[in-house]
C-alpha cells in the first residue's frame, strides 16, 4: 500500500513539510482546494508548483481540485503545466464540492451551486484531451491547448453513490475520506459492477484518514470529532474513522483498509506537530 500525507493549509512552510515527507519515504503529499474555506488555505496549484521545484521523487496530489469552480480549460492548463514542472508527478484528485463550505465560493465565481455535479461530469469528459493538447469541444468550440502533457491519474473524491458512479466512469481511483473499512469493501464491490457497465477497468482506491498519533491532548481529538460532524458524520462515526494513539494502532487501521481493497492511504494530521506526525505515519507504513 502507498501512503501519503496532507500538507498544512496555511501557517507553516509547505515546502519544508514536503521535503520532510520525501525524506521519510512517503509516496505523496496532498493539498486541499478551497476558494472560500472554513480555515485559511493557500491555493493548491501554487503550493504544489512550489513543492515540485523543491523535491525530486514524491508525488503531488490535489486533495481534491474542485473542478466546477474553474473553467475547465484553465484547470487543464494548470494540470498540464504542473506535470511539466514536476516531471509528471501529479495525482489529480477531483471533486464536485460539498455543502460543508457553503455557497459563498460558488457565488464568487458565478457558478450555480446546484449545477456542480453536472459541471464536474462535463469537465471530466473533456479534461484528458485538453491536458494532452488534443482538440476538445468546450462551450461549442474546438479548443487545443499547448504544450500538452501526460494526463495524470484521476482520483474522484467523495463517498456517496454519485462519486462511485463518477469514479467508475472517469476515474483511475475512487477517493473517499473518513470511511470505515466496511464502507471501502462495499464501495469496491459496487465499483466492479459499475466498471462492467461502462466497459472500463475497476478503479483503484485511495482513502483519506484523519490521524493524530502519539501523545495527543484529548481536547484536540474532541475538537476534531466535533468539526467532522459538519461533514455529515455522527460523533460515533467520527470516533470510528479517526486514528489516534500508537503507531501499531495506525498500522492495524491501514492494514484493514488494505484488506478491504484500498491501494493508498492519505494521512490527514489535525494537530500542530505535523513533522512528528509525518514521522509516526512513516513508521506505521511498515508492513502495510
Amino acid at each position: 500500500m502507498d501512503v501519503g500525507i496532507t500538507l498544512p493549509g496555511f501557517g507553516t512552510d509547505p515546502v519544508a513539510h514536503a521535503r520532510h515527507a520525501e525524506g521519510l519515504g512517503l509516496e505523496s503529499v496532498w493539498h486541499g482546494d478551497h476558494l472560500v474555506p472554513v480555515t485559511p488555505f493557500l491555493d493548491a496549484t501554487l503550493v504544489l508548483a512550489a513543492v515540485a521545484a523543491a523535491t525530486d521523487r514524491i508525488k503531488l496530489g490535489f486533495g481534491v481540485m474542485v473542478l466546477p469552480l474553474r473553467p475547465v480549460a484553465w484547470a487543464a492548463k494548470q494540470v498540464a503545466t504542473l506535470q511539466h514542472l514536476s516531471g509528471e508527478r501529479v495525482l489529480l484528485g477531483v471533486g464536485s464540492g460539498g455543502e460543508a463550505h457553503g455557497e459563498a465560493a460558488w457565488r464568487a465565481v458565478d457558478v450555480p451551486f446546484a449545477e456542480r455535479g453536472r459541471r464536474t461530469d462535463a469537465a471530466l469528459a473533456v479534461l484528458p484531451d485538453l491536458v494532452r493538447g488534443r482538440a476538445a469541444r468546450v462551450h461549442g468550440a474546438d479548443v487545443a491547448l499547448s504544450p500538452g502533457a501526460v494526463m495524470p491519474p484521476v482520483l474522484v473524491g467523495g463517498g456517496g453513490r454519485a462519486a462511485l458512479r463518477r469514479a467508475a466512469r472517469f476515474g483511475d481511483h475512487w477517493y473517499p475520506a473518513f470511511v470505515p473499512s466496511r464502507a471501502v469493501s462495499t464501495g469496491v464491490a459496487r465499483l466492479r459492477e459499475l466498471a462492467q457497465e461502462h466497459g472500463r477497468p475497476v478503479c483503484g482506491v485511495t482513502v483519506g484518514v484523519g490521524v493524530a498519533l502519539g501523545d495527543v491532548p484529548p481536547a484536540a481529538v474532541e475538537h476534531r470529532i466535533r468539526s467532522m460532524t459538519d461533514y455529515g458524520l455522527t460523533e460515533e462515526q467520527a470516533r470510528e474513522v479517526l486514528v489516534t494513539g500508537s503507531v501499531e494502532r495506525a498500522r492495524d487501521h491501514f492494514g484493514r483498509l488494505a484488506q478491504a481493497g484500498a491501494d493508498r492511504v492519505v494521512a490527514m494530521p489535525f494537530t500542530e506537530d505535523r513533522f512528528r506526525q509525518a514521522e509516526l505515519v512513516a513508521r506505521a507504513t511498515v508492513g502495510t
